[in-house]
């Protein structure tokens, strides 16, 4: 009985030693902790204070304890200093409220001690967002195609400029419904922001200022700019009849001056003349023309790019005389290629005659003449250049077209009764030669060297004899 008690003894001493049973030892002392991080909502730029709280997790506070405080700056972690609780377990720290969000995110670490846990947090300022005023500043009124400032300057309410605040600027033309954007710009550190825009026509202006982390945005007022023409208006006759078919205004003109451009036909214009201004049979084909393209002074004093096609051995002609046109500021009403006006079964060609009802400049068309269908017009060799037609009228087989009023009138700018008229000559400078005087008066046809391969009726003093005593237009 003593020897097996001995031997329990033993065996239980063995175990305890060898860690198979282990005597319980206390309960840990420390207690669990967390630490708080907040502050009260403030404007940027302003003094704020961010409040620590550590407490047991009873909500006892913790007091003595040092807690190390960081701050995020532009992503990175840098420490603020330590602070010490008081006997309500708090710290505080002053700081300066960022413009940017992230940067004003705070943490604070306890590290703990026999008696209380570790313990984290954190915590950010939030920002309240500036009130502010954005405005717009542009020339009410700029001559087509000059260069002008349209400046922008934001600021909150109480005059801090709003650095690198991004600025949206939106234009649309009057009666259009929808904004367009037409630059993204950022304000430098006065608040400001500037865009050189060209205005070719009458534009609305508004700039719109985001809302981003420190500042509300802000819409600036509508801003109006008149677009003034760099030309004169043409002054029409009092009663002159306007034309018949009304086109939309062309592509507004490109770079200075006359900027002439003689090029091959693309596949678009070509596809486009098919079917409409050229067909199979005509005399003259895709490589034998070329596309003129000029700008000119409209009647409303705007600059403009218009476009004839020519033979490729009249394009010169028709160029220089066009450009001369425009140098001496001699206006033209439209200058459209005539395929736009589709196709005309009385004139197995483009339809001359809204070209004509529109007032449009045209050069080649294979085409019979007006009037004289089965007869094939000059312009179907593209030799031929119809100028402002609408006030310059032709005496057709079948009367005047494409108006009688204009028959009685002259214009010194776009109406010519005779050869001294600044029109007539300029064309004859360059070779274009006023064929048939009143009887067509805007058709003009190119002369010289290759004046044989065309037919005898460029001539000046013959009509076509075809046409039976009636100009071949």
């Amino acid at each position: 009985m003593h020897l097996g008690r001995h031997l329990f003894l033993s065996l239980l001493a063995l175990a305890v030693a060898g860690g198979v049973l282990a005597p319980a030892g206390p309960a840990s002392a420390a207690t669990p902790t967390t630490l708080a991080v907040s502050a009260a909502a403030r404007p940027a730029d302003a003094d704020a204070v961010v409040q620590l709280d550590l407490r047991t997790s009873a909500g006892a506070p913790v007091p003595g304890a040092t807690l190390a405080v960081e701050r995020q700056v532009r992503g990175a972690w840098q420490p603020v200093g330590t602070l010490v609780t008081d006997a309500a377990g708090h710290a505080q720290v002053s700081a300066r409220v960022s413009r940017v969000a992230a940067d004003n995110l705070f943490r604070a670490s306890y590290a703990g001690d026999p008696t209380y846990d570790p313990a984290t947090g954190s915590g950010a300022i939030p920002i309240t967002r500036r009130p502010t005023r954005l405005l717009l500043d542009a020339p009410r009124r700029v001559v087509d195609g000059r260069a002008v400032a349209v400046r922008t300057r934001w600021r909150t309410t109480d005059g801090k400029p709003v650095v690198g605040g991004r600025i949206t600027l939106l234009r649309k033309a009057p009666g259009q419904r929808r904004w367009r954007r037409a630059a993204t710009l950022t304000a430098d550190a006065q608040g400001r922001a500037k865009l050189r825009v060209r205005p070719r026509a009458d534009s609305v202006w508004i700039a719109k200022g985001a809302t981003n982390d420190w500042v509300r945005g802000d819409t600036s007022p509508r801003r109006r700019i008149d677009n003034r023409p760099p030309g004169r208006r043409v002054s029409l006759p009092k009663g002159a009849p306007r034309p018949r078919v009304s086109l939309p205004r062309q592509q507004r003109a490109a770079g200075r001056g006359p900027n002439v451009s003689i090029s091959p036909l693309s596949d678009a214009v070509w596809s486009s003349m098919t079917g409409r201004s050229w067909h199979a049979g005509c005399p003259v084909g895709r490589a034998g023309l070329r596309l003129v393209r000029v700008n000119y002074w409209g009647y409303d004093g705007y600059r403009y790019r218009g476009e004839v096609v020519a033979a490729t051995d009249a394009a010169d002609n028709m160029a220089g005389a066009l450009a001369e046109m425009y140098r001496r500021k001699l206006p033209i009403r439209a200058m459209y290629r005539v395929d736009r006006f589709g196709w005309s079964g009385r004139l197995g060609g483009a339809d001359d005659y809204r070209s004509m009802a529109a007032g449009n400049t045209s050069a080649f068309n294979c085409r019979s003449v007006v009037g004289r269908p089965g007869v094939r017009s000059p312009h179907s060799y593209g030799r031929s250049l119809d100028v402002n037609p609408w006030e310059n009228p032709y005496h057709s087989r079948q009367g005047v077209v494409p108006n009688r009023w204009w028959v009685g009138h002259a214009h010194p700018l776009v109406a010519w009764r005779s050869r001294s008229h600044a029109v007539v000559q300029v064309m004859a400078r360059h070779g274009l030669r006023w064929t048939y005087g009143t009887r067509d008066a805007h058709h003009f046809d190119v002369v010289g060297s290759a004046r044989r391969a065309v037919s005898p009726e460029l001539s000046p003093r013959l009509l076509h004899p075809q046409c039976e005593g009636f100009v071949c237009d």
